[in-house]
């Protein structure tokens, strides 16, 4: 029986209108396996979460390069509380000082990876923690 692909959603939320990167690693995740869903530019945390959660992913990675991060991010995981869907892994992409990194890690966010992070870094790291 063939094994079941890792299901990712990556998002943009909030007014952040830069999506390269989101693309980057999106394709980069598509191409190693991966079944990706992207949500596009302008997203609301309640939008993202219900797709999420419609879609059944088993991560969720959100791109922030707007500085909205401590807004919009605990609403992230306010709705996945709410949705009782605490077990889709959360990750993150973007500009985010490591002192916030630290934060959000405390809320729920398993990884952070900066500009520059190697996509294979992010490949591994997701086999591996959805195994």
């Amino acid at each position: 029986m063939p094994e079941r692909k890792i299901r990712v959603m990556v998002a943009k939320v909030g007014l952040d209108g830069h999506d390269r990167g989101a693309k980057v690693v999106a394709r980069a995740l598509r191409d190693a396996g991966m079944e990706v869903i992207y949500t596009g530019l302008h997203q609301s945390p309640d939008e993202v979460v219900t797709a999420a959660v419609q879609e059944d992913v088993d991560v969720l990675g959100i791109s922030s390069l707007s500085g909205a991060h401590m807004t919009l991010f605990p609403k992230v995981f306010d709705r996945l509380r709410e949705y009782d869907a605490q077990e889709i892994l959360v990750v993150g992409g973007g500009i985010v000082p490591p002192d916030d990194r630290e934060a959000l890690r405390k809320m729920g966010m398993v990884e952070f990876w900066g500009p520059g992070t190697h996509t294979g870094d992010i490949v591994s790291f997701l086999r591996e923690a959805v195994k």
